[in-house]
């Protein structure tokens, strides 16, 4: 992944809608989920999450599929972990380049126990 598809994906997932949106498929799983349950798990009106995820499919952040009458989105999850893999690439690598992965390890658990914390 080049700069400028990582500031694009981040761009589209830097509106509060869309995030919420990508982290409730992300939480789906592999199926993902039908607009019509998008809908319902966050109550916004049919024209907005219309426009989210016309966003999220343009930065390539989302799948949709059609099941007959029903379209079902999920994450494109190898552009996930190469976003992922871009962001995190370089981690710690000019704070101590002889001990660059064990300070990965270290804020990756540190990120980890933050996120139980704030989730409790």
């Amino acid at each position: 992944m080049d700069l400028t598809s990582a500031a694009t994906c981040l761009e589209k997932l830097g509106n509060p809608k869309r995030l919420e949106i990508f982290q409730l498929l992300v939480r789906a799983g592999p199926a993902g989920l039908s607009v019509g349950e998008i809908q319902g798990h966050l109550g916004v009106p049919a024209s907005t999450l219309s426009h989210h995820v016309s966003q999220l499919l343009q930065a390539g952040l989302l799948r949709q599929d059609r099941e007959g009458r029903v379209l079902r989105c999920s994450p494109n999850w190898a552009l996930m972990n190469q976003l992922i893999e871009f962001l995190t690439a370089e981690c710690c690598v000019l704070a101590d380049p002889d001990n660059a992965l064990e300070n990965m390890n270290k804020n990756i658990q540190a990120s980890k126990k933050e996120a139980v914390h704030k989730s409790a």
